[in-house]
Parts: structure tokens; C-alpha cells; sequence
């Protein structure tokens, strides 16, 4: 029996979600995702992850019987499978487009991870191994605190979250307390947007005081002004305080106009989430950490190119994470394990997801 692909599975998945804040509101008690199983006529399961909402299911189930009998080795004939049938341009060399390509670029991520998994397989060998090699021992993750409720309020079934309501500076520290603990987190990130700007940064400094050497960053989620930035700029200062400011605004050019004031680094996950999106983040310099997701650059091929631009372009390189599950962390961490500069620790959701 050859290697090639015979058959590929996709399963929209639902798990428990517990309440959440972020600027948007609180997480619903279910998150989506897919599992996309690729099987090879000797019977062997590569395993990949991505989103579960409608669009991505159309996506993933439109290309897969495209994918029939190919080798899980040919990395650039899924890439023209995949832009065949997400944007009719089987062409692997054109241009970035300026307004990114995440439809495209997740869909191709998802079956990838799925193909470096057969990879190991077929050759007995660990993906970081197939990516180029170990470079760290261990990647680094941060604790991901959130604000939350205790239960889900929309949902009378839904039982109390084991983690408890976290509201206050108080709380927040018991969170963090109970991460750090139960995890060895080195790092401390908080999900702000929630409150008043001046009550999160009460968390921080009660954070700083609990943990005075784990490096901390906070993440409105572009839930700020640049006027409100600014005036929060001298608290956010404070001398080892914070390590970066995580999307303060939500534009690309709010990013830049809040760079000209900033003392300390500016990372995104929302305004720089493209290859075609770089040339115009460079010129602006609005960002100076790129927390880049295999889910929608493309895949830990295109993860890696990034790093490379990152050297190129003196970028900060870090990891985005949402509501995954094991597959895209053990993802994560082979591509991690291989990145000669990873500047900052990797979030992570995992530790929320009890289901």
C-alpha cells in the first residue's frame, strides 16, 4: 500500500467555553472547531486543527477531494490546490495581496499540519525534526488571565466554572496564582478591553507585585483610542511594568500614530495577520512584535518565512493563540522548538479548555 492520500475527514467539533471577558463581551459556552483527519491508503491518520464556524467547514470540505492522491511530501501542490479553490489563482508565486488572504491562508494551514503529521510518520521522525531541527530545548508559554464571571448567564445549564469569578485586582492574582502553580508559567498576559482602562492597569500593578519577575503584557484588543493610549502612557511606563502592549487600537495607522509615543513595544495579532499586510507595517512601523498563528499565515512553513522577515525587519516574533485544542498546541510547539528567535513566550487558551 502506497502513501498516498485516500480519504480526509473533517469534523466540526463543539467544547465547553467558560465565561470569558474580552472587549467583544463574554466567550459562549461553546467554542467551534474542526478536526481534519488525512488518511493515506497504508492507513496512516495525519492529524490537523482549525476553526469550526461555517465559512472554514465550506473552505476545508471544498478543497479536500482535491486532495485525493497526493503525496503528503508535495507541501507545494496542496498550496496550488488550495489557491485553485479558494481564489481560482493556482499561481504560488504571485504577490501577496495588501488586504491579506486569511481564508486562504487558514485552509491551506489546516490540511499542512495534517501532511507534516504523515510526514513524521513515514519517516519515524519528530515534525520539529522535518522543519529543520530543534534550535531551543522547550518552548515558553504565558499565563493567559482573563477577566470572567463565575458561570455562563445565558446558560442555566452550564455548571460553575471551576476557576471561579476573576472581577477585581484580588481575583486576578489568584488566577495568575493558580496558573503559575499548576503550570510553571514564566509570563503573565492579561485580556483587557473589559473595564475602565485605569481599573486593568490596578490588575497589572497587583500582578507586578505578585509576580515581580515574570515579564507581563496586556491586551485590549484594539478595545482603546489613541487619545486613551495616551493618556495611559505614563502608568503603562512604570519601570517593569510591561515587556509589550498588545493592540491597544484596532487600526494599522492608530497603530503607528500610538508607536510615536510608545515607550515600550507594540504587538499585534489583529492589524498585521498577512504577508501582504508587512510592507505597509514596516513603513509605518506600527508594530514592532508580530504574534504570528499558523492558523492563518498558512501553516509552520509560512510561520517560519515570517521569522525570517521578522530578522529582515528587526520584528519581534511571538505566537497567537484562541480557544484550540491539542493538536494545534503540539503544532505550535514543533514549529516553536525550531524558530531561531522567538522572542517572547507563546500564548496559549489551553489551560481554559476542561471539556
Amino acid at each position: 500500500m502506497s502513501d498516498r492520500i485516500a480519504e480526509i475527514r473533517i469534523t466540526p467539533i463543539a467544547f465547553r467555553d467558560p465565561p470569558l471577558l474580552n472587549v467583544s463581551g463574554v466567550h459562549q459556552p461553546w467554542a467551534l472547531r474542526s478536526i481534519i483527519e488525512v488518511e493515506t491508503e497504508s492507513g496512516r491518520i495525519g492529524l490537523g486543527e482549525s476553526y469550526g464556524e461555517a465559512d472554514t467547514l465550506a473552505d476545508l470540505n471544498r478543497i479536500a477531494p482535491a486532495l485525493i492522491g497526493l503525496d503528503p511530501f508535495a507541501l507545494n501542490a496542496l498550496t496550488q490546490v488550495v489557491y485553485r479553490c479558494i481564489g481560482n489563482n493556482p499561481d504560488i508565486g504571485a504577490p501577496y495581496p495588501p488586504d491579506g488572504d486569511k481564508a486562504r491562508a487558514s485552509a491551506l494551514g489546516a490540511f499542512e499540519v495534517a501532511f507534516w503529521d504523515l510526514q513524521g510518520q513515514i519517516t519515524g521522525r519528530p515534525v520539529y525534526e522535518l522543519l529543520g531541527g530543534a534550535v531551543r530545548s522547550h518552548v515558553s508559554y504565558s499565563a493567559y488571565l482573563f477577566y470572567k464571571y463565575a458561570r455562563h448567564h445565558a446558560d442555566p445549564g452550564y455548571a460553575t466554572d471551576p476557576w471561579g469569578e476573576a472581577l477585581t485586582p484580588l481575583q486576578l492574582v489568584a488566577q495568575a496564582q493558580r496558573m503559575v502553580d499548576q503550570y510553571g508559567f514564566g509570563s503573565i498576559k492579561l485580556k483587557a478591553g473589559v473595564f475602565e482602562p485605569e481599573l486593568e492597569i490596578a490588575g497589572l500593578r497587583a500582578l507586578r507585585a505578585a509576580f515581580p519577575k515574570h515579564p507581563m503584557r496586556i491586551d485590549p484588543n484594539g478595545g482603546w483610542s489613541v487619545s486613551t493610549t495616551r493618556r495611559l502612557m505614563p502608568a503603562l511606563s512604570e519601570p517593569g511594568l510591561l515587556e509589550y502592549l498588545e493592540d491597544p487600537v484596532g487600526s494599522l495607522e492608530e497603530m503607528a500614530e500610538v508607536a510615536r509615543f510608545a515607550t515600550m513595544p507594540l504587538a499585534t495579532n489583529m492589524v498585521t495577520i498577512a504577508f501582504g499586510h508587512l510592507p505597509r507595517s514596516v513603513a509605518l512601523n506600527a508594530v514592532q512584535v508580530v504574534l504570528s498563528d499558523h492558523h492563518y499565515w498558512g501553516g509552520l512553513r509560512a510561520s517560519q518565512q515570517l521569522a525570517a522577515m521578522g530578522r529582515v525587519f528587526s520584528l519581534g516574533i511571538s505566537m497567537h493563540s484562541n480557544s484550540h485544542l491539542g493538536i494545534s498546541l503540539a503544532a505550535m510547539t514543533h514549529l516553536g522548538v525550531t524558530l531561531p528567535k522567538l522572542a517572547y513566550a507563546c500564548d496559549s487558551h489551553y489551560p481554559w479548555q476542561e471539556d
